[in-house]
């Protein structure tokens, strides 16, 4: 006969599998929709405008997901006409970077 503190380790562990279970779900569904975001944006883009995307995932993940998003809104808003240029790219990239401040340093 099992003792109370085998049932309450038992139980714990089923608790703990059923958490990490669903956690691989949630981070699979949103793997997914990633992709499919990626496959909708692609079709959008020019040779070069898709090296720099590709660039900027393996550099900057955060930086290629905000792109993502914003470009993926602005085809389903029907925003973008036509190929999405690198130009184009270019210009959203400099909008997400932070401005820098610059510091003028005066001898006295």
């Amino acid at each position: 006969m099992p003792t109370l503190d085998e049932i309450k380790r038992k139980k714990l562990e089923e608790l703990m599998q059923n958490q990490r279970s669903q956690q691989s779900d949630e981070q699979s569904q949103i793997q997914q929709q990633i992709e499919q975001m990626e496959s909708v944006v692609r079709q959008f883009f020019t040779k070069e405008a898709l090296a720099r995307y590709g660039n900027l995932k393996a550099a900057h993940q955060e930086k290629a997901m905000q792109l993502l998003v914003i470009l993926f809104q602005a085809i389903q808003k029907g925003q973008v006409q036509g190929k999405i240029e690198d130009s184009l790219l270019k210009k959203i990239l400099e909008q997400l970077a932070p401005k820098k401040k610059e510091f003028k340093i005066k001898r006295v």
